[in-house]
């Protein structure tokens, strides 16, 4: 593999950057976020992890710039598809088609929002809120009668419980051995129907709610 060496120019800065994002994408289709450090990613690249530091200032400030990547991806997929089905369900599988996305986001709380200045934690809340407020005016326009705070809440709300299903729709092996027993059949979730008909339950709580 190429060196991986310092870029000089801006546009060239990007593409190392961009570069940096994919290797910490391969070795996250084989591993936890928690697991890859940044002299891991730096081997992927044929560089050293000074090299990285250059461009991110830890292991966390890749995997939350790779989150906003992949939510920005995942978002104009989203997009183009509302109208093609069910909100719910159109939402749950453009989800479950970005398995690199759902894994970070999972682990935003306990893993990513770590070991980052106040800052760098701020400004991706601020813009995290934009794409949010972004998305509920799209929801918004195919759910009648949903409030805009409705919707808000509603996205606000899919995140959260996109965090706390997918590991248990993606489990380790050994859980899914296990969990083959039919005395375990309630264990098991299959993560596109228990997301999508969790977000049809908090859309019909939302709208029964007093205004």
């Amino acid at each position: 593999m190429e060196t991986f060496q310092r870029a000089r120019r801006p546009e060239q800065q990007e593409l190392r950057r961009q570069a940096i994002l994919d290797a910490a994408r391969e070795l996250l289709l084989e591993l936890p976020a928690a697991d890859i450090s940044l002299r891991e990613i730096a081997r992927t690249l044929g560089g050293s992890k000074s090299g990285i530091v250059t461009y991110f200032e830890t292991r966390e400030a890749v995997f939350l710039a790779l989150l906003e990547r992949e939510r920005d991806e995942w978002f104009a997929t989203f997009e183009e598809s509302l109208g093609t089905g069910e909100l719910t369900d159109v939402w749950a599988r453009s989800l479950a088609e970005r398995p690199v996305l759902c894994a970070l986001w999972s682990q935003l709380a306990s893993v990513l929002e770590h070991n980052l200045s106040v800052d760098s934690i701020r400004e991706f809340k601020l813009r995290n809120r934009d794409q949010q407020r972004r998305q509920a005016k799209l929801v918004a326009n195919h759910v009648p009668g949903l409030t805009d705070d409705g919707a808000e809440e509603l996205v606000n709300t899919s995140i959260v419980v996109l965090i706390g299903l997918w590991p248990f729709g993606n489990p380790a092996p050994a859980v899914v051995e296990a969990t083959a027993d039919d005395r375990l059949k309630s264990a098991r979730v299959d993560f596109v129907p228990w997301y999508s008909r969790t977000l049809q339950v908090v859309i019909a709580g939302l709208l029964s709610a007093p205004r």
